[in-house]
């Protein structure tokens, strides 16, 4: 592994073939998001920007994480806040070339919010409170949730959680597709694994690329995509993966063809039937 655990105080990293979990690991202030956890976040990207793998990002202890660190937040200034410290960091999880997978429990709040915000699937547990409370704090959500949140949840949702400082429980968030499943505690992660493994069973350059142009902007449409399935359509899986579908499909036809013709009476058994 290109990532060396033990190179991390922020982050639990655990890597499979086609996936990495990552554990946001400062369960001592809620997993609150400070300036190591963004540097390392940014190592975890730079190596699957190079190594492309779905992305699991989840917390520890019952928490996915709480917001922004509020002590190295109280001291930020104006250039702190040009720098896009954290806005940064999230676009580039978003960008990331395979899907990411939020695995959220707990207090999903502020920061922690927005992170969730940037990965292409979310799920959680009963006890998700996920919310954007900046404004209560003077300050407002610039790291995704002004302009992602409205996508996700149509406008009206946004401003209540934006404007309004509303915190949405698991329940309401599952029914406005905020989350998509929702799974005990326990069986989070594994839930979180068997989407990667449904992700795994697809191609992975089709899977890449089709993320890309989903998010592609308007205009681009429909061009992007007729480009981007003329590189698809030269791939060698594309060729391997029908011919296989033909053949499991040819398969099952001369199966059913036999099945058929054993099972059929014989004229002989007819006639004796008839006398």
């Amino acid at each position: 592994m290109a990532l060396n655990p033990e190179d991390f105080t922020t982050l639990l990293l655990e890597e499979r073939d086609d996936r990495l979990t990552v554990l946001l690991n400062r369960p001592e202030v809620r997993n609150a998001i400070d300036q190591t956890m963004v540097d390392e976040l940014h190592q975890v990207c730079a190596e699957l920007e190079r190594n492309p793998k779905v992305l699991i990002i989840a917390g520890t202890d019952g928490v996915f994480a709480s917001g922004a660190d509020i002590g190295q937040l109280r001291e930020r200034r104006r250039d702190d806040a040009l720098q896009g410290i954290n806005s940064t960091i999230f676009v580039r999880i978003a960008k990331l070339p395979m899907p990411v997978i939020a695995a959220l429990d707990g207090y999903c709040l502020g920061g922690g919010a927005e992170l969730a915000y940037a990965a292409d699937f979310r799920i959680g547990t009963p006890s998700v409170r996920i919310g954007n409370p900046e404004t209560g704090l003077g300050i407002l959500a610039a790291a995704g949730a002004s302009w992602r949140l409205k996508e996700l949840v149509g406008e009206p949702k946004a401003k209540e959680i934006l404007l309004a400082g509303a915190v949405l429980r698991a329940e309401e968030a599952l029914r406005i597709s905020l989350i998509t499943e929702i799974h005990e505690a326990p069986e989070l992660m594994d839930a979180a694994h068997k989407l990667a493994d449904r992700i795994g069973r697809q191609d992975p350059l089709a899977v890449r690329i089709t993320k890309s142009v989903f998010h592609a902007p308007a205009e681009a449409h429909p061009l992007i995509d007729t480009l981007a399935q003329g590189i698809l359509f030269e791939s060698q899986a594309k060729f391997d993966r029908m011919q296989a579908f033909l053949d499991k499909k040819s398969a099952k036809a001369t199966q059913d063809t036999d099945a058929s013709a054993t099972s059929a009476p014989t004229s002989g058994n007819n006639d004796r039937t008839q006398k």
